[in-house]
């Protein structure tokens, strides 16, 4: 079953429609529940109304709850008890059991968390995790409660906790299928390895923090099976790694967590998306793009393809014609447009990818007062005009400030990076040129001018007589 919880002050979000579609598809039961209810500003009897158009519920089964006062927390268990159905599975079966999660204990390895389909688990097993090929014993497993309580066996439909002394973080996986090495049962299917959509670099500030970073990425990426990262180095930056994200939101979480978790201090690379290149002498086959700095010579190229989204955008109605001229701005086409109620828009449009990763979100909340809500699903590559715009700096390039863009602002984005850079690098004995560069063409320039000595400085400070 699935907790659809609406903010009572905010109703129905973007995101919101797109997690609930998800629940439908797998045939998940909906308990739907209002949340906040104690704010003065809850609109109870109007999101109510929004909550009974989109999955057709009475409006008595929707739960009225606050989470900070605990309104309607008890009713909320009760709900899942009765309405949820029970776990399926069969107890004789060979074990099969389904890692969705772990965490690592510095003291005990990684502890993996799983939930049993079929069979039954006991301490002492052998086990296999069948992705990694890997065979471990049951040290010890148990249940998550308020803490992990340990028991010595676990039977289907139950999720509890293995420890076995594993101390690689790559040697869990989730979506990964636990069974028995002498009775081995089928790997589970229908977990979908998630493709990363957004890729930047990250570097330490200090080189000598590169070991450092890998330990701290490879621990996020135990609960967070669509981190994913590869090691690169730059002229620029030293040795770093290209990170996939799945998106904008995704890629802030990381860098937080590598701050707050880890006390690392990184740099990142302007994010950018993966793009498929097809060479003049055989236009079949794609050769896929991480890093602007891979795309082919021009002149072998045949086209670029770039990922596009549909995109979906919930906002008041008069914020309409602004957001409309922002999506068109980024190269959107506009797909539909429905009134979910007299002033709620729900717009539709197809967008490059690249052209959300950067500011567009900064930009929708700012022109609609933040009230837009925005969600996006991948729908496949176009072709495209793009070009690699490199930046120079006194002739040599920097390979950690290039990028792949669209032909037409090419100009406009090289001009404002010159610009940026002006006033960022400080100035020196000699003069510092800052190009914008596609191929061999300048496209905008501007120059850190050296340092002079004030000659007239000594004629002013007072009448000399």
């Amino acid at each position: 079953g699935a907790l659809l919880i609406v903010d009572a002050t905010q109703g129905i979000q973007a995101q919101t429609i797109s997690n609930l579609y998800l629940a439908i598809e797998h045939d998940l039961e909906i308990i739907p529940i209002l949340n906040k209810m104690d704010l003065p500003s809850a609109m109870p009897e109007e999101v109510k109304d929004q909550i009974v158009d989109l999955i057709g519920c009475d409006r008595e089964d929707i739960i009225a709850a606050s989470g900070k006062t605990g309104l309607g927390v008890d009713k909320i268990l009760d709900a899942i008890v009765n309405k949820v159905p029970a776990p399926k599975g069969d107890p004789n079966a060979p074990l099969q059991a389904l890692i969705f999660d772990s965490v690592f204990d510095s003291y005990r390895g990684i502890n993996a968390y799983f939930k049993v389909v079929n069979g039954t688990i006991r301490k002492g097993d052998k086990v296999k995790f069948i992705a990694t090929g890997k065979e471990y014993t049951a040290d010890e497993i148990g249940v998550l409660k308020l803490k992990q309580e340990p028991r010595d066996v676990i039977e289907t439909g139950n999720v509890g906790y293995i420890i076995s002394g594993i101390k690689q973080a790559k040697e869990v996986k989730v979506g990964d299928t636990i069974t028995k090495v002498e009775n081995p049962g089928e790997p589970i299917k229908g977990f979908e390895d998630v493709k990363p959509m957004v890729f930047a670099g990250i570097y330490p500030v200090d080189t000598d923090e590169y070991e450092d970073l890998r330990d701290a990425l490879e621990k996020l990426q135990l609960n967070d099976a669509s981190l994913t990262f590869e090691p690169e180095s730059s002229a620029a930056l030293g040795f770093g790694f290209r990170c996939g994200f799945l998106g904008m939101l995704h890629m802030e979480i990381i860098q937080e967590r590598l701050e707050r978790e880890f006390g690392m201090t990184v740099i990142t690379t302007v994010p950018n998306v993966s793009y498929k290149a097809y060479l003049t002498k055989d236009p079949e086959t794609p050769i896929m793009v991480h890093n602007p700095s891979d795309l082919p010579d021009p002149s072998k190229l045949a086209k670029v393809e770039e990922p596009y989204i549909k995109a979906s955008i919930i906002t008041k109605s008069e914020f309409v014609g602004a957001i409309m001229n922002l999506c068109i701005e980024k190269r959107g086409e506009l797909k539909n447009q429905v009134y979910l109620t007299t002033d709620r828009v729900e717009l539709v449009f197809d967008l490059p990818l690249a052209e959300i990763v950067f500011d567009f979100y900064d930009k929708l909340k700012t022109i609609s007062k933040g009230y837009a809500s925005f969600d996006y699903h991948p729908i496949g590559f176009k072709e495209s005009k793009l070009i690699k715009l490199d930046i120079l700096l006194n002739g040599d390039q920097v390979d950690a400030l290039s990028a792949l863009i669209h032909r037409d602002k090419a100009y406009e984005l090289g001009k404002k990076i010159c610009s940026k850079l002006k006033e960022l690098i400080p100035r020196q004995q000699f003069d510092i040129a800052i190009q914008a560069a596609i191929g061999s063409k300048i496209i905008a320039r501007e120059t850190v001018k050296a340092l002079r000595k004030d000659v007239t400085a000594k004629c002013y400070g007072g009448d000399i007589s």
